[in-house]
């Protein structure tokens, strides 16, 4: 991994307002900035008011949340309630449709 730590990467960054992006029991890898989250630009901080970014049980090396950005819309999700409404089922009720798309997909946590 010679890379690692040379190239900031983060798991996302708002563009426009409520942005929405949540992590759900994913492998997130040390390539990923300690911070998480990265500001599109200096002109996007009303973003940071209006955005849903959230994290619920990942795992790996870049998984910790200690170090993640302070933002108000930033959430760490404690529960399976809370994590469930963002599942396929939940989010897209993906289990009604996706199934004829031949993609593969887990309905829920």
């Amino acid at each position: 991994k010679p890379v690692v730590g040379s190239i900031k990467t983060y798991l996302g960054r708002p563009w426009k307002k409520y942005s929405r992006t949540v992590v759900l029991q994913s492998v997130v890898d040390s390539h990923i900035d300690p911070t998480g989250w990265a500001e599109w630009d200096a002109a996007s901080k009303d973003f940071l008011q209006t955005l849903y970014y959230g994290e619920y049980m990942n795992s790996g090396a870049g998984a910790g949340t200690g170090k993640r950005v302070t933002w108000p819309g930033y959430h760490i999700i404690k529960t399976a309630a809370e994590a469930s409404k963002f599942t396929v089922a939940q989010l897209i009720q993906g289990n009604v449709w996706l199934k004829n798309t031949g993609v593969a997909f887990i309905e829920g946590l």
